[in-house]
This record gives C-alpha cells, structure tokens and sequence, in this order.
C-alpha cells in the first residue's frame, strides 16, 4: 500500500480535482484506491458524491476520538475506490491535538489498522488542507511521497520552495524518506505565455520531477464536482478527463 499525499499550501491550484481524478483513474485501471479525505471543506468527499449529511463517521473521529480508519471507510460508486470523508469539524483538529507529544503521528497511526491492511488498497491518496498546517504534517509523516499540483501563474514556484522545506525537514526530523512523487501543472492556457514560461521554469528547475501531462484548464473539469463525479467520467472524451487519464498511466509508468 503506497501512501501519497497531494498537497500545497496556496489554494485554488486544483489539488482536490487531482485527488479524485487520479484515484478514480486508476480504480478504473483495476488499482484499488483509497482517499482520506483530510481538508476540512469536505471537496473531496462532495466531489465524490458523498453528501455531508451522510458522512457519520469522518477523519476528525479518527485523528481525534481514535476511532478505527476502517470504520470511517465507505465505498464510492466508484469501482475500486474507497474514501474517508471529513467535515468542518475537522478544522478543530489541530487545536483539539496540541497537548499530545506524538500528534504529528497520529495519521500515520490510524493507517496502520489491521482491519484497513486486509483491503489491500494498492494506493492510498491525501487531500491535504491549502496550508501546511499540523494536518498537512500528519499526512506527510504518514505519507512515502507527495504530490505536488502547480498552477500555471506567476506566484507558482515561489511558494513551491516552502513546500520543499517542509518535506525536507520532516524527512530530516523523523527519519524518513518520504520524497516528491511529482509535480502537476495544472489550470495551463497554452494560449498564453505566462503558462508557457511557468512551464520553462519548472521544467528547468525541477527537471524530471515535472509530469509530462499537464492539466488544461477545462470548464468541464469545474463542472463535474458539482454532479458529484469525476472529470474523468463527467466528460470522459474531454481534455481535462484525457489529461488526467494520461497522468494515471504515467504514475503507474513511475511506479515500475
């Protein structure tokens, strides 16, 4: 079971729109998958179709009360796709855990289910909150890489370093190896020229760290949560839902 946190602390870059859509990629490739739901906006969990009034038990029981992982998981109607949902309770978390010495541990823990383990889920996927927060930590201290989406603006690589050095001294502070699985551009307009150089620069910065497929923007990529489905099946022939299939086949090339 691979764990991958997708993160990055500017929102709006598309993060939640790579959770599901690359997980529900690869469930449609045969790969069972399983996404923790861990921003307390819930986007994940609704862009899934999963309604808040639904979502009995949430990662805030998990990460705070230290209920089981496997009793929070529910099936999607995905194939081969699971989720633990969250809510806004979520956003108390952090305070709610300050006191325990061993609270950037406690995701890492709550994945260790004996119960979760006989899923076999091959790919574990962490929608982290827009910042790097004392949940972004829990995900990364669980995590063996992080993804990274990186919208094609101006501002993109500058708060990528902050990220990095986030990675680096978890890595460092814990013993881990955790590492960057890759780098996403997403919302791209090769009509303009901003997006282009973004591109020039990650690619020249981050060399083979940067995905070849990179994500258009596609109003029907916005769209899709909103009917409580991925791109990928929303719009199955569009750019966006090609695009994303491209990089689930490029991930699984990464993993060999």
């Amino acid at each position: 079971m691979k764990i991958i946190s997708v993160a990055n602390q500017k929102g709006g870059v598309g993060k939640t729109t790579t959770t599901i859509n690359l997980a529900v990629a690869l469930a449609d490739l045969g790969k069972k998958v399983l996404i923790l739901d861990l921003d307390p906006q819930g986007n994940a969990s609704t862009g899934l179709g999963h309604l808040a009034p639904d979502r009995k038990l949430t990662l805030y029981d998990v990460l705070v009360d230290n209920e089981p992982l496997s009793k929070a998981t529910v099936m999607t109607q995905v194939n081969n796709l699971c989720l633990v949902p969250s809510t806004t309770d979520l956003s108390s978390a952090d305070i709610e855990m300050i006191e325990d010495k061993a609270r950037v541990m406690r995701l890492k823990k709550a994945l260790q289910d004996p119960i979760l383990a006989k899923e076999n889920f091959d790919y574990v996927f962490i929608d982290c909150p827009p910042s790097l927060s004392l949940l972004t930590v829990n995900a990364f201290v669980a995590s063996d890489t992080v993804l990274v989406p990186l919208q094609s603006e101006f501002f993109a690589l500058e708060g990528l370093s902050q990220l990095l050095l986030t990675i680096k001294d978890v890595r460092e502070s814990l013993g881990s190896t955790l590492r960057v699985e890759g780098v996403l551009l997403t919302m791209f307009d090769r009509r303009n020229k901003l997006s282009q150089q973004v591109e020039k620069d990650a690619r020249e910065n981050l060399g083979g760290l940067v995905y070849e497929a990179i994500i258009p923007r596609n109003v029907r990529i916005s769209e899709a949560p909103s009917y409580g489905q991925a791109a990928v099946h929303y719009d199955q022939y569009g750019k966006g839902a090609r695009a994303y299939v491209s990089l689930a086949h490029e991930f699984l090339a990464g993993q060999k």
